[in-house]
C-alpha cells in the first residue's frame, strides 16, 4: 500500500499514538491540535509531553492548528476527541467543505441525555455531508504501549465492509494487528461500556478489596455490556471480542487506565470533583456512566453494576454501602443474564 496523506484530530495521548502508527506505515501525518503552544512544541520538539511525555514523533508528523490545513486533500481523516467535543469537531469538518474518503472515530463514548453513540452523533451534525464511509476504531490499546511500539490488537468496524477493509490497511503493521467487524454498534457499545466497568473495579480496589471482587466486577459487568447492547441491536458475539472482553481487560487491570484510576481515588474517598481535576484528562467513564443509566431505564434493561456506580458518583452514595447493596440482590441464576 502507497503512502497516504492522513488528518488526525485531536493530539491528546490516543491520537498521537495512533498518528505515531500511521507514520510508520509511510503516511504522511497531519495532527490537529486546539493550542498552539502544544503544535509548537510538537513540531519543534517532537515531543507531546502533557499527554504522551515518553513518545517522539517520527518525522513524517506535522501538527497545526487549523483543521481546513489538517485535512486538505487526505485520503482518510482520524478523530480522536472526547465524546463532548465530537459534535464540534464534526462541525468543523461540515465548516471545511472537503469531501473526505474514510473518516475513522476512535472516541469511546455514550452521550448523556439523547443516549447517541459517536457515529450517530456525526450523523445527526450531518457527517454524511462529506463522507459517507464512517468506522469506529475500538480494542484493548492503551496509548502508552501503542506509542512503545508494542504488540496490539484492535478492531475496524463499519456498516461498509470495504470502509473497514480499508482502515485495515490504513493502520495494520505487524506490531498493530487490525480486525474487522461490521457490528458497529456492538463495537462502539462496548469500547464505552467498559470505562463504566472500570471505574468499578477502581472503586473496589480503592476500598482495599482484592482480586475477587475485580474478578466479580468484570465477570457480571461483561453479563451486564452484553445484556444491554444486545437489546440495542448488538451481536453478542462482539462482547467476546477485542472491543468488548479484550478491552474491559486491560481497561480494568492497568496502570494506564485512567477510569480505573478515578475509580481508585472516589474508593478512597476522593470527592468526583478533585478527582477530575488531578486527573487532567478526560475521563469518559463518568458521563458515560450517566448515559448508560438512562439507556437501561429507557430500554427496560437492569444493570446493577452501573446503577451502583452512578449513585457513588452522582447521588452522594458511599462506596461501602453501594458495594454492600450489590451483594445483598436476591439470589439469581448466573445464566440469567441475557434474559
Amino acid at each position: 500500500m502507497g503512502a497516504k496523506k492522513v488528518a488526525v484530530l485531536g493530539a491528546g495521548s490516543w491520537g498521537t499514538a495512533l498518528a505515531i502508527v500511521l507514520a510508520d506505515n509511510g503516511h504522511d501525518v497531519m495532527i490537529w491540535a486546539r493550542r498552539h503552544s502544544q503544535a509548537k512544541e510538537m513540531n519543534e520538539h517532537k515531543t507531546n509531553e502533557q499527554y504522551l511525555s515518553d513518545a517522539f514523533l517520527p518525522e513524517n508528523i506535522q501538527v497545526t492548528t487549523n483543521v481546513s490545513e489538517a485535512i486538505v486533500e487526505c485520503e482518510a481523516v482520524i478523530i480522536s476527541v472526547p465524546t463532548s467535543g465530537i459534535r464540534e469537531m464534526t462541525r468543523q469538518l461540515l465548516k471545511a467543505d472537503v469531501k473526505i474518503p474514510l473518516i475513522v472515530h476512535a472516541t469511546k463514548g455514550i452521550e448523556p441525555n439523547t443516549l447517541f453513540r459517536v457515529s450517530e452523533m456525526m450523523k445527526e451534525e450531518g457527517i454524511n455531508e462529506v463522507s459517507d464511509d464512517i468506522v469506529v476504531l475500538s480494542g484493548p490499546s492503551h496509548a502508552e504501549e501503542v506509542a512503545q511500539r508494542q504488540p496490539t490488537t484492535v478492531t475496524v468496524s463499519s456498516q461498509i465492509m470495504d470502509a473497514a477493509k480499508r482502515s485495515q490497511n490504513l493502520f495494520m503493521n505487524t506490531r498493530f494487528r487490525v480486525y474487522t467487524s461490521q457490528d458497529m454498534v456492538g463495537v462502539e457499545l462496548g469500547g464505552a461500556l467498559k470505562n463504566v466497568m472500570a471505574l468499578g473495579v477502581g472503586l473496589a480496589e480503592g476500598l482495599g478489596y482484592g482480586d475477587n471482587a475485580r474478578a466479580a466486577i468484570m465477570t457480571r459487568g461483561i453479563a451486564e455490556m452484553t445484556r444491554l447492547g444486545t437489546k440495542l441491536g448488538a451481536d453478542p458475539l462482539t462482547f467476546a471480542g477485542l472491543s468488548g472482553l479484550g478491552d474491559l481487560i486491560v481497561t480494568c487491570t492497568s496502570k494506564y487506565s485512567r477510569n480505573w484510576r478515578a475509580g481508585y481515588q472516589l474508593g478512597r474517598e476522593t470527592p468526583l470533583d478533585q478527582v477530575l481535576e488531578e486527573m487532567g484528562m478526560v475521563v469518559e467513564g463518568v458521563k458515560t456512566t450517566q448515559a448508560v443509566s438512562q439507556m437501561a431505564k429507557r430500554e427496560g434493561v437492569e444493570v446493577p453494576i452501573t446503577s451502583a456506580i452512578y449513585d457513588v458518583l452522582f447521588n452522594g452514595q458511599s462506596p461501602v454501602q453501594a458495594g454492600r447493596l450489590l451483594m445483598d440482590r436476591d439470589p439469581k441464576k448466573e445464566t440469567e443474564h441475557l434474559q
